[in-house]
C-alpha cells in the first residue's frame, strides 16, 4: 500500500469521510442542487395548505425523499408528511444545527435533469430569502 493511500485512510479514520459540496448541503437540508425537484422556503412551508407543485411531484416521482427543516414546528409541515406517507415517500427531518431559509426539499436519490429554477417564487419566497 502506498504511503499516500495510507495517509488518506488514516485521515478518513480520524476526521470522517470528506463531504462533497458542504455549503450546498447545509443550505438544502443535506442534499445537493443537482438532485432537487422542488425547494420551499420556511415561510412558504408555514403558509397554510400544500403547494400544488409539491403534490404533483410527490404523485409523479417515487424515487424521491422529502427533507424537512427540523427548526419548523410539526403543524407547519404535517400536511407534507401526511402526503408523503400516502405516496410511500420517505422523509427526513434535518436537525443539524445549521440555520437555513429552506423549509422543505423534494429531491431524488441521484442526479436528475434539474429544473432551471426549483423554487416557487411568490411573496413568501421573497420575504424569506436573504438579499445578495
Amino acid at each position: 500500500m502506498s504511503e499516500k493511500k495510507l495517509k488518506q485512510i488514516l485521515q478518513q479514520g480520524i476526521y470522517g469521510k470528506a463531504e462533497t459540496l458542504p455549503e450546498e448541503r447545509k443550505l438544502f437540508l443535506g442534499t445537493i442542487s443537482e438532485r432537487i425537484y422542488l425547494a420551499l422556503t420556511n415561510k412558504q412551508v408555514l403558509k397554510h395548505g400544500l403547494y400544488n407543485e409539491a403534490v404533483a411531484i410527490m404523485k409523479k416521482h417515487k424515487d424521491i425523499t422529502l427533507y424537512i427543516n427540523g427548526f419548523l414546528s410539526y403543524p407547519a409541515y404535517s400536511n407534507y408528511v401526511q402526503l408523503a406517507n400516502q405516496q410511500s415517500i420517505p422523509f427526513t427531518i434535518v436537525n443539524d444545527g445549521h440555520a437555513t431559509p429552506i423549509g422543505i426539499v423534494l429531491a431524488s436519490r441521484e442526479a436528475i435533469e434539474t429544473p432551471e429554477d426549483f423554487f416557487i417564487k411568490d411573496e413568501q419566497f421573497y420575504r424569506d430569502m436573504p438579499e445578495e
